[in-house]
């Protein structure tokens, strides 16, 4: 059996332009060749767009090439193309010179009429798998998937991969506006007075993760962290919105103004009640400061009981030094526990205190007693740092409220340490670390689809 493949342009006034493009032939049937291999496959569409593109930019030309002024042709100063990185492979575009008409007493001598269209060597949709899946997985692995299934020869390899990907996000980066200033209101009185009631309040947590850095510089620090709805106030069975955002904080300039544009696209108000949650460090309680007027900052639950079972931990090698004081420095660590649950930081503060003063006194006979007192001293720090930001964490557990960003430590895995650290034994510039994740971040919140639809309107269009 032998099978043709022809393909047939029929134009506006009805001719028809032929090309055949391959012929099969079979024999005995098989598993093995039941349809098209994908060698075959490849071979076709690679045949249909080079086919295609030559049909598209030919009439595209002849098109343009009467004057719009006078109507008179433009005559050509020299020919050539260009070529183009497309699914379905390299094509080469045609992309002539012409000449200035004779009536235009103005401009360039010669001018290419594909400029109006033909921007950059790589198409839209290739560029967006490119960077999709290169926010996923390692570029390498893309540029090998993109080759074994796709008629794309060697022009997809880790680094072009890694350049598309990084101008994609710099163009997301581009789009940021100003970084935000402290307590900013984006609007007059009257839009204030005009707002409807909010949505359910949002919640954002916060925290950090570490990436290897380059040249063996050892590790830097990545903020990640999750924005989450409560509830929708038109429709309160709808799912919550939540989004995760990420950034280098010594590469961003916009930290401020970055989170806040990810809470505007889940509907944010000014009027809209906004507690952000963290572990209390500095660099992050500095990006959500002041960020809203309604917000509230609380320091999270999982944190600080994280601390204290490090120092219960300690505790235990105590005991069995000396039974009596180690039970009843665990006795008290108990209700330091018991008093930051409740809110009651100055209290807690005091037995922290009270217990530091009586390790003092043996901490110079007993190695472990020191190790216990010096963790209390670090923890005494940490809750004086964050003493203003300590709610009553029993009431909010009893209201239904957050009290931890525990649902943060799955986003730092999913955010950063999937693509960053887990199994990647990559090292990374603050640059190309914060600009992965840009993309990644906009491929997990499923909006870069969207970013380009928006950038070439004719991409993908949206089903009805």
């Amino acid at each position: 059996m032998n099978i043709r493949i022809e393909i047939v342009c029929v134009s506006a006034d009805g001719l028809e332009q032929r090309r055949q493009l391959s012929g099969f032939e079979r024999q005995e049937l098989a598993m093995e060749t039941l349809g098209m291999s994908l060698a075959e496959s490849k071979a076709l569409l690679e045949g249909v767009q080079d086919f295609m593109v030559a049909q598209q930019v030919s009439e595209n030309l002849e098109q343009r090439r009467a004057c719009l002024h006078c109507g008179r042709r433009h005559t050509t100063k020299d020919s050539g193309s260009t070529p183009v990185n497309t699914l379905f492979g390299l094509v080469n575009v045609p992309n002539p010179r012409w000449n200035r008409c004779a009536c235009q007493a103005e401009g360039p001598e010669t001018f290419r009429p594909t400029s109006a269209w033909l921007q950059g060597r790589t198409s839209v949709e290739m560029l967006y798998l490119e960077s999709k899946w290169a926010s996923l997985i390692p570029f390498a692995k893309v540029a090998d998937l993109l080759t074994e299934v796709l008629p794309i020869g060697d022009s997809a390899n880790h680094e072009s991969v890694r350049i598309h990907l990084q101008s994609t996000a710099e163009r997301i980066e581009q789009e940021l506006g100003r970084e935000r200033q402290l307590n900013e209101y984006e609007g007059s009185e009257d839009d204030w007075e005009q707002q409807p009631l909010p949505d359910g309040p949002i919640t954002v947590g916060i925290d950090g993760g570490y990436v290897r850095a380059a040249h063996k510089q050892g590790c830097f620090e990545v903020i990640a962290g999750k924005s989450v709805v409560a509830f929708r106030r038109e429709d309160a069975t709808e799912v919550p919105s939540a989004k995760c955002f990420g950034f280098v904080q010594t590469y961003d300039e916009k930290p401020r103004r970055r989170l806040w544009e990810l809470m505007k696209s889940q509907g944010m108000q000014e009027n809209q009640q906004v507690v952000f949650m963290s572990d209390g460090g500095e660099d992050v309680r500095r990006v959500q400061q002041y960020l809203h007027p309604f917000s509230e900052h609380l320091l999270d639950w999982f944190h600080i009981t994280m601390r204290l079972t490090v120092l219960q931990q300690q505790t235990k090698g105590l005991q069995q030094e000396r039974p009596e004081t180690g039970a009843d420095v665990a006795k008290q660590l108990e209700s330091i526990k018991h008093l930051l649950w409740h809110g009651n930081t100055p209290e807690a503060l005091e037995r922290i205190t009270g217990l530091s003063i009586d390790l003092s006194l043996i901490q110079a006979h007993s190695v472990l007693a020191a190790k216990v007192a010096n963790g209390l001293a670090e923890f005494e720090i940490y809750i004086k740092n964050n003493c203003d930001f300590i709610p009553n964490f029993g009431e909010r557990w009893r209201q239904g409220e957050r009290i931890s960003t525990a649902f943060v430590e799955s986003t730092i895995n999913q955010v950063v340490s999937r693509r960053f650290v887990k199994k990647q034994q990559m090292q990374w510039t603050h640059r190309g670390a914060h600009l992965l994740l840009q993309a990644r971040t906009k491929v997990l919140n499923d909006e870069l689809e969207g970013v380009f639809r928006r950038w070439y309107p004719r991409f993908r269009p949206q089903a009805a």
